[in-house]
């Protein structure tokens, strides 16, 4: 049987010759120390660090404060009310605001076999299950466990600081703080319940959501000589077209670590770039902001011309990229990275992560501004990068009021 063959797209622009092939591009996602970012996430779920103080002071939507007051009664209010109904208006509906470390679990999703988010989640909540539930389960021979709506599931490996779930239940006894320390109980501090509050029976994680926002941070320095950057690396194979983990060869980590002041565009190994500038990656996103646009190009496990199910297109609000500086013991003034900001009204399958890889992709080739505007336009996928390591990126919130652009992590 004859092997399958599997060709490039031929990009036809002026700077097609300088742009990444795919095994180029996933080299370069993948070959960076992405364990200070995993350390960083695992922090900031934890509760020991805020992602908020890499940015300028700004008021958003889950702060504490607001909490306590006008978000919980802006969605009652928005949901409506339906007080003096019997049925199944008269269940107890609580929103649950999850953290949790994505390296520790195989994504949200409860599957047989796997340690998801779902599946803690659910087994903590079987205690506040209702009396003819619980004898319905138990007369299937299933476990007694509860049932959570999620915001967005997310895959293997991504991390999440406000991710929005809902559970309800026919049990009038049931406070917030008893569901918190629950499931925090179970936890064993890979997941932290960030909040618990009652709201409108009608209230969705997901379809009441108006928008959700995605932080991607993408190491900007090279491995270090040193032994331990050089085990923190997900090292891309070239000889055998796979990632493992582990030490590099000294001719593969000859040069690297060398640091330069500004990100500029090196270019080696037949004219291609070795590096990319941020501002570059901030200008080609920024060209997605206030845009309803099909991202099918962008996304990954669905169909790519697709006539069924649900639509494609996303209205992006926010889009941007700017370097910060992540605390580090080994760097006083911390490690360079670059973060991404996206904000829209919903997104596909893995589109934040492709979109990510291929705006540093087009940004080191010298694309035009408008690269990613044309590319949605493209008709075959492979115009775009594969996906970006999992690893950076992080659900951040999901807002049920309209998006204030005065919200932006990043301006």
């Amino acid at each position: 049987m004859a092997s399958r063959v599997y060709a490039h797209y031929h990009h036809g622009d002026a700077c097609s010759k300088a742009r990444w092939n795919t095994r180029e591009t996933f080299r370069f996602m993948y070959d960076r120390p992405w364990q200070h970012v995993l350390d960083f996430y695992s922090n900031a779920v934890a509760g020991k660090l805020s992602v908020l103080n890499l940015f300028e002071p700004k008021i958003l939507a889950h702060d504490d404060e607001e909490r306590e007051g006008m978000p919980l009664q802006t969605e009652l209010e928005t949901c409506g009310r339906k007080d003096g109904r019997t049925g199944r208006w008269e269940r107890v509906n609580f929103k649950i605001l999850l953290s949790y470390n994505g390296a520790s679990f195989d994504g949200w999703q409860k599957q047989p076999d796997l340690y998801t988010v779902q599946s803690v989640v659910e087994k903590s909540l079987g205690a506040f299950v209702d009396e003819k539930k619980a004898q319905l389960l138990k007369k299937k021979c299933k476990p007694l466990e509860g049932r959570v709506l999620v915001a967005g599931r997310t895959d293997k490996g991504v991390s999440a600081l406000n991710q929005v779930c809902s559970f309800y239940t026919w049990r009038k006894d049931i406070e917030p703080i008893d569901i918190k320390d629950a499931i925090n109980k179970d936890a064993s501090g890979k997941l932290r319940v960030v909040s618990v509050s009652k709201v409108s029976r009608e209230f969705h994680p997901n379809f009441s959501a108006k928008w959700r926002r995605y932080l991607y941070i993408f190491p900007l320095d090279h491995a270090c000589g040193s032994g331990q950057d050089r085990e923190n690396l997900i090292f891309f194979d070239e000889n055998h077209g796979k990632q493992r983990n582990g030490l590099l060869s000294e001719e593969n980590t000859e040069g690297v670590g060398e640091e330069d002041d500004e990100l500029e565009t090196e270019e080696v190994n037949g004219g291609k770039p070795s590096d990319f500038s941020v501002s570059k990656v901030d200008q080609l996103l920024q060209q997605l902001q206030g845009k309803l646009l099909s991202y099918k190009m962008f996304a990954r496990d669905l169909k790519a011309a697709r006539n069924e199910g649900p639509p494609t297109e996303c209205f992006m609000y926010h889009a941007r990229a700017a370097e910060i500086r992540l605390s580090s013991p080994e760097y006083v003034e911390g490690r360079r990275v670059m973060c991404v900001e996206l904000v829209a009204n919903r997104f596909l399958r893995k589109m934040v992560r492709v979109l990510v890889a291929t705006s540093i992709r087009e940004a080191a080739a010298g694309a035009e501004n408008d690269a990613l505007l044309k590319l949605v336009e493209a008709s075959c996928r492979r115009a775009t990068a594969p996906p970006a390591p999992s690893e950076g990126l992080c659900l951040f919130d999901v807002g049920y009021v309209d998006f204030d652009p005065h919200s932006s992590l990043i301006s």
